[in-house]
């Protein structure tokens, strides 16, 4: 990994560089997402059937379209028991994490007769998409379906990606399956998200879309918004270790790796104050390199977007840790804590040494679909707040609106609105 002594200018080269790694700079696929959105809304299951066949190769008729009971039996024979096991104690570890989010209705009344409150009500239906093949993560259906169900949704449904055989991940099932899915659904890419967002006639129309998927399916998620609400739209993954002289090397190269393992996209970058630190790391990431089997795609994403910065200070690493806003953020110092409390942007916090980076991807609880490319800085991860809305509530009785009437008159007058101060001044009329 190159080492580079941080500068403004350097600083200004590298978020830059980063930037260039968003998915609103792939503009030149649209019209050919757009075209396909558009056949799916006027031709609903056919044109979603035509396009299964042109991308995944394999046939999916009305009959073969929804994943049976038989399918999803069929997965967990084929899922060794083990695995099973370990992603229903995730899923445990996910909801009660996510139940500690749930938001409740709240009214508050005063003697006046007046009274306001706050309605919480769950979306009705929503569309959770699972990319396939080669990308099939488990994990990410449990992050993205859990907090749906602690959320009160009342109908989960999945599309994913079907092989040529017309079968899903058996992985896939599983997870969705143990978090509590409601349907699943052998379609993929941008043709999948327009069925949920403008339905068909298997699939009913849903509320919001969420899950991660290629470019194809973050444009179609963007050319639906407005029809449909979506979470985000995901860019590549990316990790940023603050790290002070306390840190271990060996560890801390372990952990930029775990990111720049997923795509040629993906960006691991490591701030410290120690040029010792520096030099150790992009030792220890050389010998990695050489033995993990993802050799090519990490050797590509560490050349385009892999950094050791040098700073002179923890003031200095704490700045540039917020300019970025990375989605993954370990701070590995003598007090973790103290650091955490400076930090402002970040998705997720991981505080110590030995809370890396894939504890929160699998296991610990709180959920690993993060805001990227810098959005932390006014995104969230995905929690059960995405799967609910709410309604402003207002009651006043007469005795409560008579002493404010004529300052609401005056009010809506100064903006000639007078339809609006008539219909308060007609409730005070002799």
């Amino acid at each position: 990994m190159r080492i580079i002594k941080l500068t403004e200018e350097s600083k200004k080269n590298i978020l830059n560089d980063l930037l260039k790694r968003s998915p609103n700079n792939y503009d030149s696929y649209a019209d050919v997402v757009a075209n396909i959105v558009n056949d799916v809304r006027a031709r609903g299951d056919e044109a979603v059937f035509e396009y299964t066949s042109k991308f995944d190769g394999t046939i999916i008729t009305s009959d073969s379209f929804l994943v049976t009971k038989e399918e999803i039996d069929e997965a967990y024979s084929l899922v060794e028991p083990e695995l099973v096991e370990i992603i229903k104690k995730a899923a445990l570890n996910i909801r009660e994490y996510h139940e500690k989010q749930r938001q409740y209705s709240w009214f508050d009344s005063k003697p006046d007769g007046s009274l306001l409150g706050q309605k919480v009500t769950a979306l009705s239906r929503v569309g959770i998409y699972v990319p396939g093949g080669k990308a099939a993560y488990p994990s990410s259906v449990l992050m993205n379906i859990i907090p749906a169900k602690v959320a009160g949704v009342e109908e989960l449904i999945m599309t994913t990606p079907p092989s040529k055989e017309g079968k899903v991940n058996p992985g896939t099932l599983v997870a969705a399956h143990i978090a509590g899915i409601d349907k699943i659904y052998k379609a993929g890419g941008a043709q999948a998200v327009a069925a949920m967002a403008f339905g068909t006639d298997s699939i009913e129309k849903v509320d919001k879309i969420v899950g991660p998927g290629n470019i194809f399916v973050a444009l179609a998620k963007k050319q639906v918004f407005g029809f449909v609400s979506i979470d985000s739209i995901a860019g590549p993954s990316e990790i940023l270790v603050l790290a002070d002289e306390t840190a271990t090397p060996r560890f801390i190269a372990a952990d930029l790796l775990s990111q720049a393992e997923h795509d040629e996209l993906a960006s691991a970058i490591l701030v410290t104050t120690s040029e010792q630190l520096a030099k150790e790391v992009a030792t220890e990431v050389d010998k990695f390199v050489n033995e993990l089997p993802r050799r090519a795609i990490m050797e590509k994403s560490l050349e385009n977007y892999g950094y050791i910065l040098v700073v002179d200070s923890m003031d200095e690493a704490i700045d540039v840790a917020n300019d970025i806003a990375s989605e993954h953020l370990e701070i590995v110092t003598k007090n973790p804590f103290d650091t955490m409390t400076r930090i402002k942007n970040a998705g997720a916090i991981f505080l110590g040494e030995y809370s890396s980076e894939p504890l929160g991807d699998y296991f610990a609880g709180p959920n690993h679909v993060l805001p990227t490319n810098g959005t932390a800085k006014f995104f969230s991860p995905l929690s059960v707040d995405d799967f609910i809305k709410k309604s402003s509530i207002i009651s006043y009785s007469r005795e409560a609106l008579e002493p404010i009437h004529k300052e609401i008159i005056k009010f809506s007058e100064s903006e000639q609105l007078t339809a609006h101060a008539n219909s308060i001044k007609v409730r005070f009329e002799k």
